[in-house]
């Protein structure tokens, strides 16, 4: 008898990624390339494998928007001003994760040199273009960091839902393990 691999539910499966994300946004709010450096390039290099996990969750995460759409649902407590910022609020943390990754390959397109994510992966055909590469670069920080500021305030949106309307919006996302906190 052979055992059949069986994929978690939807909504299980994006508390993973999206709680694995969140240690990653940090270390990248923290911590930039050139913190790393000083350190040696295997530091460099970890620092770079984390980015291709990161881009990998952002990726996956738009892929499945795109196949399915978002996978919450406004609760029935919430005013309609309310609604409208869940909606819009969720789908702009998706496409923005969407274009960290675009603006992160167009760097590696730009490049003067390969570069490899993690030591392991090409990211781009390097057309070495000094002024495209600084510009994306300056994009790609602009839009991580404005990316980092929208998760913060999809945070407090869900702190003030859970303690202002206790409608649990913490519990839905959290782990069983943390429910008992909350």
């Amino acid at each position: 008898m052979t055992a059949r691999f069986k994929f978690p539910h939807r909504r299980s499966a994006l508390k993973v990624l999206h709680w694995s994300m969140v240690p990653l946004l940090i270390w990248f709010i923290l911590v930039t390339p050139a913190d790393v450096l000083p350190f040696g390039q295997a530091a460099f290099r970890i620092h770079s494998l984390l980015g291709l996990v990161f881009v990998t969750a952002c990726l996956l995460w738009t892929a499945d928007y795109l196949r399915r759409g978002l996978a919450s649902r406004p609760g029935p407590k919430l005013p309609p001003w309310a609604r409208r910022v869940h909606q819009g609020m969720h789908r702009a943390l998706i496409w923005g994760l969407f274009g960290v990754a675009l603006t992160g390959f167009l760097l590696g397109l730009t490049a003067p040199r390969l570069f490899m994510a993690g030591g392991i992966l090409p990211v781009a055909p390097p057309l070495d273009l000094p002024r495209a590469h600084d510009l994306i670069g300056r994009i790609h920080i602009f839009e991580f960091y404005l990316l980092a500021a929208l998760a913060g305030a999809h945070g407090l949106f869900h702190l003030w839902r859970h303690l202002h309307l206790r409608d649990n919006a913490l519990r839905i996302m959290a782990p069983k393990i943390l429910h008992r906190f909350l």
